[in-house]
C-alpha cells in the first residue's frame, strides 16, 4: 500500500517510465501466452515448444534490465532525511523499490493476459474479436496454472533483481587522491567476441539439418550459430564499461585542456555505470544487423514472423531505454559536481562542450565496432 501511495504522488516522468516498464511487461507476457498457445496446439512438438519458450527469455532479460534501471532512478527510493526517523531506512525503501516494480511488472502481465484472451475470442465486444484464434489455438482450453505460472515469472525475477541492486552496501571509501581504476571486464568480454564469432564460423561451415525455431518464421540456423551470437552479445556487454573507460582516457590524452579533462574524468568515473548498457545496445544492434543483413539477402523479408518481430522490438527497445536512464541516473549523480562548478564560476558552455566530447567518443569506439561485428557475424552465412 505503501508503494501505492508514493506512486501516486510521483513525477508524471517517472510515473511514465513505470508505465513503459509495464507495457515492456504486456510484451513478454504476450510472447509467454502465444508459446504456450503453440505448445497447447501442437502437442506433439514438445521439443519446438521448448525452444520456443527458450527465446523468449531474451525479451524477458531485456525487461528486467529496463525495470531494474527504472528503479534505479525512481526519486522515492532515495535515502532522504527524516525517512529514516518513521521507520523508511535503507532496506525499507529497498523493499518498496521492490514492491514497485513488481506492481509494473504485474499489471503488464494482466493487459498481455486480457489481450490474448480477446485475440483468441474468449473476450468478445471490443474490435478484433477473435482475430488471431487459428494462431493462438482458439479450438483447445487454455491450462489455467501454466499461463498463471508463465506471467508470474517476469514480476518475480525483477523484483528480485531490483532488490538485489538496489540493496543497501558498505563499501569502503578509496583512499584520497586515488585515481579511478579501469573495469577489469574488458579483457573477459574481448574474449568472449571473439570465441562468439569463432564458434559461429565454424558452426557455419558445419553444417545444416539442426535448425533452431524461433517464434514466426525465422527459423533454421544450426544451433551453433545462435550459440555464437549469444556469446558475442555477452562479450560486448562485458567489454563496454571498460570501452567507455578507455574513451575517457583518449579524450584527457595529448595535453587537454580543462573541457578535455573535465569529459575525460566525468567518463571514466561513470564507465561502469553507463559502459553496460551501452555495450549492450551495442550488442543488440550487432545482431539485429546481421540478421538483416543475412535473411534480407536469402529469403527476403518473410523470414520475420509476426512474434518475432514483437521480440526482437522488445530486445530493441528495452535496451535503448535502459541506456537512457542509465544516463539519467548519471546525470542525477553529478548534479551537486555541476552545482558547484557553476558556483565557482564554470561557464555553462564548458559544461556542454564536455558533455558533446563525451558523447562523441563513445559514439566514435562504439559505432564502428558494432558495425564490425556485424559484418563478421553476418560473412559465416553470406559467404
Amino acid at each position: 500500500m505503501l508503494a501505492l501511495r508514493l506512486a501516486r504522488g510521483t513525477h508524471p516522468l517517472v510515473l511514465t517510465r513505470r508505465l513503459l516498464v509495464a507495457a515492456a511487461a504486456a510484451g513478454v507476457g504476450f510472447l509467454l501466452l502465444c508459446t504456450l498457445g503453440y505448445a497447447v496446439g501442437h502437442p506433439e512438438r514438445s521439443s519446438t515448444s521448448a525452444l520456443r519458450l527458450l527465446w523468449c527469455v531474451l525479451p524477458l532479460a531485456a525487461t528486467v534490465q529496463f525495470a531494474v534501471a527504472v528503479a534505479r532512478t525512481d526519486p522515492s527510493t532515495r535515502p532522504r532525511p527524516g525517512l529514516s526517523a518513521v521507520g523508511l531506512g535503507p532496506a525499507r525503501l529497498t523493499a518498496i523499490a521492490a514492491a514497485s516494480t513488481a506492481v509494473a511488472c504485474t499489471l503488464g502481465s494482466v493487459v498481455a493476459l486480457l489481450f490474448y484472451l480477446h485475440l483468441r475470442g474468449d473476450i468478445t465486444g471490443l474490435p478484433f474479436d477473435g482475430a488471431a484464434a487459428e494462431l493462438l489455438a482458439a479450438d483447445q482450453p487454455i491450462p489455467l496454472a501454466a499461463a498463471l505460472t508463465l506471467l508470474a515469472v517476469l514480476p518475480v525475477v525483477a523484483a528480485t533483481a531490483a532488490g538485489l541492486a538496489l540493496r543497501p552496501r558498505t563499501a569502503p571509501a578509496p583512499p584520497e587522491g586515488a585515481e579511478t581504476t579501469t573495469p577489469s571486464g574488458l579483457p573477459w568480454g574481448v574474449a568472449l567476441v571473439a570465441i562468439g564469432l569463432a564458434i559461429e564460423t565454424y558452426a557455419a561451415r558445419g553444417g545444416a539439418g539442426s535448425g533452431l525455431p524461433l517464434p514466426g518464421r525465422f527459423d533454421g540456423n544450426p544451433a551453433g550459430v545462435l550459440a555464437g551470437w549469444v556469446l558475442t552479445a555477452a562479450g560486448l556487454a562485458l567489454a563496454g564499461p571498460g570501452l567507455a573507460h578507455g574513451c575517457g582516457r583518449l579524450l584527457q590524452a595529448v595535453r587537454p585542456g580543462a573541457t578535455r579533462l573535465l569529459a575525460g574524468r566525468v567518463l571514466m568515473d561513470e564507465a561502469r555505470r553507463i559502459g553496460r548498457p551501452l555495450g549492450v545496445v551495442s550488442a543488440v544492434l550487432s545482431g539485429t544487423f546481421a540478421a538483416a543483413s543475412v535473411y534480407d539477402a536469402d529469403t527476403g523479408s518473410d523470414a520475420f514472423g509476426p512474434l518475432t518481430g514483437l521480440g526482437a522490438a522488445l530486445i530493441l527497445a528495452c535496451t535503448t531505454a535502459t541506456l537512457l536512464t542509465a544516463a539519467l541516473e548519471s546525470r542525477q549523480g553529478r548534479a551537486h559536481t555541476t552545482e558547484a562548478l557553476l558556483r565557482i564560476g564554470a561557464p555553462p558552455t564548458v559544461l556542454r562542450t564536455a558533455a558533446l566530447l563525451r558523447a562523441g567518443a563513445l559514439l566514435a569506439v562504439f559505432l564502428p565496432l558494432t558495425w564490425a561485428v556485424a559484418e563478421l557475424a553476418a560473412l559465416p552465412l553470406t559467404g
